[in-house]
């Protein structure tokens, strides 16, 4: 029977999606886990999964186009079969198929009716007899996946989960070696992983139990040992000498597939990569290392090895160029002529627009600007530099001041609702990074605990996967405050717009250097600008200047910071 399939929310906040690319076509089989589109969402391009097997019926949003939640995707079924009644909304019911059938079908039908509904009962009774002992209260028993349709055995090749893990549906279990190749499995239930059924480098057929997830601290002794006996899938009938020899040919399979499919970086690291991706990379000759993933968690897809350019062609390329033509050069107008592109908006773009539209618009806002003296912070960070593998930046020692002074002042560590503010006990700040295609604001979670060094390896930990696509969705969810620096860019003072459903966000600018007044005399002194931005439903006028006086009083004695 035909299934619709959503146009599925990959984020919390998505609204809508693009199909950067369709990995099917119409007519293609379809089965259950296979790779059906690349969508693109406000935060990242994700891979979109078919959770029903069948034959791809019809598309509903075409390549490039952008529809919104719960909009049809596609419709998968039988080959042939017609679809056109649930594009159409008129799936007739039950009642009105029956007003339309002969009296006398109408019997027949029932009769046959009665006949299956019958049957049914026999076998589930049979079932019920031989059906094991009943499973623990939320307990999945997870068995060997048939990940291809010639494959009667697989071996784990690497766990990436171990026992008393939490799991997350979606989350990648392990690697497994079919005999067409190595594949990631994912879990499809969330829970605590309780047991592991079969070892890496072990072998075990199809349908055997892989591991056993529930809810934690479950008592699971005897589940993989009697499951699927009484009734359920029996073991190979093959004997101890034939199994030998089969596994002895299924290793020396599985060695040439993994050596062919399992690819790793010079460093020894694992390359995370789509099966197609995989296939069409070897076809063509491609090294996987040499290739910049742009999926999920920097996963190698489709694109990434279409779109892939040899290192050695990219140079030669470049090479042959005239020297005044490698500088990227604004092509030549004509005086007079008035010229214009049309750049379709990314999802991204348009998710910005959104954010900020709704913040700029709802939120009457205000700012409050004061100036630091920077002398001691520069010091201070030229002496902690100056240890062995530490280095932190002036943005580090903002963000560090920024989570201690919300410590004390947890009226700009709130969140406004309508009838309720929200007072936030935790203090996780958002990190603006600019990028190509517009800003994401990773977060740093439980800033105030951490020290500057743990917040300088974390913010260029986020930031580097910013710039590289590879943030998760739940690495940029959960601010309670956000610090945006252009000091970077030579930028002395701005104002920046509110990163909801935060109250407040800090806006740094550049360290400048010029005559002060210290203690009566004019020296030089090196000074920084900081403008909170607040939102006046949660945060009044002397809380916010009461913040920064704080603020102030950290950067300005930063062995503060350290007690």
């Amino acid at each position: 029977m035909a299934k619709i399939i959503n146009m599925p929310r990959l984020s919390d906040t998505m609204e809508e999606g693009t199909v950067a690319t369709w990995l099917k076509n119409v007519g293609d089989k379809i089965e259950e886990g296979d790779i059906l589109a690349e969508i693109e969402t406000d935060k990242a391009t994700m891979e979109f999964e078919a959770f029903d097997a069948g034959t791809l019926l019809y598309v509903g949003v075409k390549e490039g186009d952008t529809a919104p939640v719960d909009s049809v995707l596609a419709i998968i079924g039988e080959e042939g079969e017609d679809y056109q009644a649930l594009l159409d909304g008129k799936a007739t019911s039950s009642d009105d198929e029956e007003e339309k059938k002969d009296e006398n079908t109408e019997t027949e039908d029932k009769k046959e009716t009665k006949e299956e509904e019958q049957e049914k009962e026999e076998k589930t009774t049979e079932a019920k007899k031989e059906a094991p002992a009943k499973l623990p209260e939320g307990v999945k028993v997870i068995t060997m996946p048939r990940l291809s349709d010639t494959m009667e055995e697989g071996t784990v090749a690497t766990w990436l989960k171990s026992v008393g893990d939490k799991i997350e549906e979606g989350d990648i279990l392990a690697e497994i070696e079919t005999d067409k190749a190595t594949m990631e499995f994912e879990a499809f239930d969330a829970g605590t992983l309780l047991k592991i059924g079969i070892q890496e480098g072990e072998s075990a057929p199809v349908d055997s139990v892989l591991a056993i997830i529930g809810p934690e601290g479950t008592d699971v002794s005897g589940v993989a040992e009697n499951y699927g006996k009484d009734g359920g899938d029996a073991p190979s009938s093959d004997t101890s000498e034939s199994k030998e020899e089969k596994k002895s040919d299924d290793t020396s399979e599985v060695k040439e597939t993994t050596d062919k499919e399992v690819a790793t970086t010079n460093d020894g690291d694992r390359i995370f990569a789509s099966p197609l991706a995989r296939k069409i990379a070897e076809e063509k000759g491609i090294n996987l290392n040499d290739v910049k993933g742009t999926g999920e968690n920097g996963r190698i897809v489709k694109k990434d090895i279409e779109n892939y350019t040899p290192k050695a062609a990219q140079s030669a390329e470049k090479a042959q160029q005239p020297a005044a033509q490698q500088a990227t050069a604004p092509a030549y107008v004509p005086t007079g002529e008035e010229s214009t592109e049309e750049v379709k908006n990314s999802q991204m773009r348009k998710a910005i627009a959104r954010s900020l539209g709704n913040s700029k618009f709802t939120a009457p806002e205000y700012s409050l600007t004061v100036e630091l003296d920077m002398d001691a912070a520069i010091a201070s960070r030229g002496v902690i530099n100056a240890l062995p593998e530490t280095k932190v930046s002036f943005n580090d020692m903002v963000i560090k001041a920024s989570a201690m002074a919300l410590r004390k002042h947890p009226q700009i560590n709130t969140q406004w609702k309508d009838d309720v503010t929200l007072y936030h006990h935790h203090i996780s700040i958002g990190v603006a990074v600019a990028v190509d295609e517009g800003l994401v604001v990773p977060v740093l979670k439980f800033a105030d605990n951490m020290s500057l060094s743990q917040i300088g390896a974390g913010v260029k930990e986020l930031a580097g996967k910013a710039r590289n696509k590879k943030l998760q969705p739940k690495e940029m969810e959960g601010s309670t405050f956000t610090v945006s620096n252009l000091g970077m860019f030579g930028i002395t003072e701005f104002t920046s717009i509110i990163n909801q459903p935060n109250s407040a966000i800090l806006s740094v600018g550049t360290i400048v250097q010029k005559p002060v007044v210290k203690d009566g005399q004019i020296v030089v002194g090196n000074t920084m600008t900081v403008t909170l931005t607040c939102d006046h439903r949660t945060i009044d006028g002397a809380t916010g200047a009461q913040f920064l006086q704080t603020l102030k009083q950290y950067i300005e004695n930063p062995v503060t910071m350290l007690a």
